[in-house]
């Protein structure tokens, strides 16, 4: 079975981004606070970040096949102008698929998050399917779905915004001890899930 995971870029309070979509300054600084250059499929987007948090990324990079999103996250990124910077495939859960959408690589969802993370599943050459933050993970983690659970951990307080999680059910759910790179600007945390209630 193909491995489910979440990630997110979280403020200390628990946000993946601050009142009226803000914060993203603080949330992703990390991402330029070293000299070590990680690549991405997009050639205009790169990490600089310190050697550790590289090792952490390429890791994170290349072991996810596919991505699910949400339309809300599509939409703020204007669909990363066509190409996610993961690369691979990415699977958009949604109401209503747009009437034309240009670019390879996208396909729309409309009959929810399972059916998108199966059809990921299907596509990722036997590595993990990343679920996006927010609803689409709280709906994949409430259909059973998410094996692991990524979170790059800012050093900041958000005061509110869009929480990693929100409305949690059939808790408790026990994590394992994480899995702990400490970065400049962040720390990153790899738990896997133990056990649901």
């Amino acid at each position: 079975m193909t491995k489910v995971i979440t990630s997110a870029s979280m403020s200390l309070d628990g946000y993946i981004s601050g009142p009226g979509e803000s914060g993203f300054e603080h949330l992703f600084g990390w991402h330029r606070t070293g000299d070590v250059e990680v690549a991405t499929a997009r050639p205009d987007m790169a990490f600089k970040v310190t050697p550790q948090t590289g090792e952490h990324l390429r890791r994170l990079v290349d072991g996810t096949g596919a991505l699910v999103v949400g339309r809300k996250l599509f939409d703020l990124t204007q669909g990363w102008g066509g190409s996610h910077p993961f690369g691979g495939p990415v699977f958009v859960v949604t109401h209503t698929a747009p009437d034309a959408w240009p670019h390879q690589g996208f396909t729309f969802v409309t009959d929810g998050v399972e059916s998108a993370v199966r059809q990921a599943a299907e596509v990722a050459g036997g590595k993990a399917v990343g679920v996006a933050a927010g609803d689409m993970a709280r709906q994949a983690l409430a259909a059973g779905l998410i094996d692991e659970f990524w979170v790059d951990l800012v050093p900041v307080l958000l005061g509110g915004g869009t929480p990693f999680f929100n409305a949690v059910t059939d808790v408790p759910l026990v994590l394992d001890d994480p899995d702990v790179v400490q970065g400049r600007g962040v720390t990153h945390l790899v738990y896997r899930l133990h056990s649901r209630a």
